[in-house]
């Protein structure tokens, strides 16, 4: 689903070269849930603004649905972006003059989907997430919880490939948090692949296996290792990249 391969991003200025991601590795197969975790400015954001086509990069080969979408202009990055490609990000980026049903229903609309089409994604969507009787409300009359999971209803509507969640909790309480990551699990067990990014360790103990990013390369920690004394595998970042 996602396979990118010795990629690189470099932010350069007249007289200085910063390396966001360097020699970076990652192989997210379809119907994975894969958590990716990493310290502050390791190049967690820059991984998951260039796997969702919000930002281009520098080197190396990125495998999005099998395809190499290197070199890809706006519009086509847009399209892809569009159609196949789900957000859920931490400050929920509801629009707060619009009303939940016309939250879910904005790229919809993008895609120039047929009017009884969209009421029929909208309406299921925020069925599977339980606020199908809220869709009249705005944003503000809803709990953080709740706007969290029109995010999520808006991002299922359009039947992504790949669901991209950047710190989907990291706005919420404890009880919130719990609710929003049974979702994301019920939403991986109906066959959704989903890469998460995460500062929380025990939300990451609940993805199928983690991806550490390190000053911009990647260790894969497979599930397994959480379950046996000695780690099946791991391989340092600067041996070669992610395992």
């Amino acid at each position: 689903m996602l396979k990118m391969t010795h990629l690189s991003k470099v932010y350069r200025t007249e007289v200085v070269e910063t390396y966001a991601l360097r020699d970076f590795n990652i192989d997210v197969k379809e119907g994975e849930f894969v958590a990716v975790m990493g310290p502050s400015g390791s190049g967690k954001t820059t991984f998951l603004t260039i796997a969702g086509l919000l930002e281009s990069f520098t080197g190396g080969e990125y495998l999005l649905d099998g395809a190499d979408v290197s070199g890809l202009g706006d519009n086509a990055r847009s399209k892809i972006r569009n159609e196949k490609i789900g957000f859920v990000f931490q400050s929920f980026n509801l629009i707060p003059d619009l009303n939940v049903h016309d939250n879910v229903e904005v790229p919809l609309r993008y895609r120039g989907m047929k009017s009884a089409e969209r009421q029929q994604r909208i309406k299921e969507s925020l069925e599977r997430v339980g606020l199908a009787s809220r869709m009249k409300h705005y944003p503000a009359e809803l709990s953080g919880g709740q706007q969290q999971r029109v995010a999520i209803a808006r991002a299922l509507a359009g039947s992504p490939r790949l669901l991209l969640a950047d710190e989907p909790t990291g706005n919420l309480d404890t009880q919130m948090a719990r609710g929003v990551m049974e979702l994301l699990e019920e939403i991986h067990r109906e066959g959704a692949t989903i890469v998460m990014v995460t500062h929380d360790p025990e939300l990451a103990a609940r993805a199928q296996r983690s991806v550490h990013i390190i000053d911009g390369q990647a260790v894969d920690i497979a599930e397994e290792p959480r379950f046996h004394a000695q780690p099946r595998r791991v391989e340092v970042a600067a041996e070669g990249g992610a395992g």
